[in-house]
Order: C-alpha cells, then structure tokens, then sequence
C-alpha cells in the first residue's frame, strides 16, 4: 500500500492529511482545559473499526477537507492566539510524518503551548519515536485488553498487546509535570466504560493500577451512547456496540473498584444521559452550547 500514491491505507485516507473541524474545546479533562479550552483539530480517518465511536462522521464516513501543512500550521498559531491551553490533536496518527513537520515549523513560528496527542492507543513503537520531540502530552485510550472484545468492536485483535506496548513507552518517555492543575507534560490514559462488558473494564484497571499507577493520570469514561454506523467509508463493516447506555448499578460497581485498587489520582466521568453531548460534524459548531468556539470547519474553511 503506497499512500503517497493516492492509495488508500485501513485508515481510509491517502497521505494528504484532511480536516473535519478546529476550535477551542472544553469538553477534555479538566486538566487541558484551560480557561479558554483546549485547542482541538479533528482528522478524518483512523485506524481502527470501533462499534462505539461517538466522532464515526469523520472516522468512518469521511467527513473532512483537504489541508496543506502551511494550513494546518495557520490553525494551530490561531488557536494559541485565542487561548488555547494547548494544541489537541484528535487522531492523527496516520499522518505522524505531516504532522512532525508542521509542528516544528508552528514552533519556529513561535509556538509555546503543549501539544497533545489524542489518539486511541493503537500505536506503533517507531510512530512513537518520531513524535518522541512533537508531543508533550499523551492522552491515549485503553480501550480493552480483551482480545475477543477488541476483535468484535474494532476489528483488531492485537489491540491488547499494541496498546500495552504503546502506554509504557509513553510513560517512559513523558514523565507527568501538572502545574497549577494543567497538565503540560505526560499521559492521561482513557477508558470507555462499555455495558454489559464490566468485566473488561476491570482488567483495564487492574492493569493500570499495576503498572501506570503514579506514573500517568486515568480518565474513567462513562459517555458511552449507541450510535449507527451504516454506510461507512469504502463500506467498511463495523460491528455494532452494546444498545443501551451504562446502567447506575454498573456505574457505581466501577467506582468502587477505583476505591479497591488505590486509584486515586485521575477523572471520572458521570454517566451519559442523552445523546445531546453527541458532536455533529456537519454543524460549524458540533458540539452542545458553551462547549466550544469553532475557528474552522470542513464546509466553509477558517471561520475567524
């Protein structure tokens, strides 16, 4: 497969990066937020099938416009120019090389703020080294560590032993630094709460808690809404996830193992109680009222 070739990768996508939406975000942890929000850009693609994709407009069915890395740069300095508390990069990890260099010439240009790397955990070792001197912080998801669950809802089975690899190197490489309550340098492991998939859950937080304990902070997840996945790009075949939302009885199961495993320093995320906090990418502004500040959108390019 020769992406610079116009072929197209698992991603969807060819080499040419391509952009669904940029503002300033403030649906993040707590902790990247800021006082103006985080600085988000959402790409189009990735390199996953998850059932339980709440972002499945841009991932799965292509939503998005092409960028030049001197447009993606231009975002980037506006939205530091706005406040951002940092510069939010929402899976993009197959365009790592476009990427890399866009971000060393936003920093020559004078950026200062972290960049974050939010992606879904499945990374390579040598994708990692590359972004070794882009990236100050990681905010990985761990979705499961169960290879048949990682096989039904996104179409990888060595999602568990990829996405164990990925987190210790970025542990190792990005010790955590928190001033004044914002993280500027490190990892913040993600976990969706899935329904009827506890099980699953707690060994994701047995395995945190045996080895990213102190050295990385957890997002425990529990947004989880049922969303359709017909018609996706290339007529991909995703699998359907759970069609119900996490029950209060689960809810609180969860909690209390927090409580039993010494997981203290982290966030939790209260239940999802409709499907208004769900973005969609076709409005200039996808997300619920007070939660974010578009400055671009695919449709109509930079909005100010």
């Amino acid at each position: 497969m020769d992406r610079q070739q116009e072929e197209r990768g698992y991603c969807g996508e060819s080499d040419q990066m391509r952009v669904a939406w940029a503002g300033l975000h403030r649906g993040e942890e707590p902790s990247l937020i800021g006082e103006h929000g985080s600085g988000t850009i959402f790409f189009s693609g990735c390199t996953l099938k998850c059932g339980s994709c709440q972002n499945h407009q841009i991932s799965h069915h292509g939503m998005g416009r092409e960028v030049s890395t001197g447009q993606l740069r231009k975002m980037i300095l506006r939205l530091q120019e706005r406040g951002a508390a940092n510069i939010n990069l929402v899976t993009a990890s197959h365009y790592t090389p476009s990427i890399i260099g866009c971000a060393a010439e936003a920093r020559k240009q004078g950026l200062s703020i972290p960049v974050v790397w939010n992606s879904s955990g499945y990374e390579q070792l040598s994708t990692l080294d590359l972004l070794r001197e882009t990236v100050d912080v990681y905010l990985p998801d761990c979705k499961t560590l169960d290879v048949r669950v990682s096989r039904h809802l996104m179409g990888a089975p060595d999602y568990p032993a990829v996405v164990q690899a990925a987190l210790m190197k970025m542990v190792e490489d990005k010790p955590l630094l928190v001033e004044a309550g914002q993280v500027h340098q490190g990892v913040i492991v993600r976990h969706l709460v899935l329904p009827g998939l506890l099980d699953q859950s707690r060994e994701v937080l047995e395995w945190f808690a045996a080895k990213m304990q102190s050295r990385a902070l957890l997002s425990l997840m529990f947004q989880y809404t049922p969303v359709s996945l017909e018609g996706g790009k290339q007529g991909r075949q995703m699998q359907q996830g759970p069609q119900r939302r996490i029950s209060r009885r689960e809810y609180e199961k969860v909690l209390s193992w927090l409580e039993e495993l010494g997981i203290e320093e982290g966030f939790v995320q209260d239940p999802a109680g409709s499907d208004d906090w769900l973005p969609d990418f076709t409005r200039l502004n996808p997300f619920p009222k007070g939660q974010a500040v578009p400055i671009w959108h695919y449709e109509t390019g930079d909005l100010g």
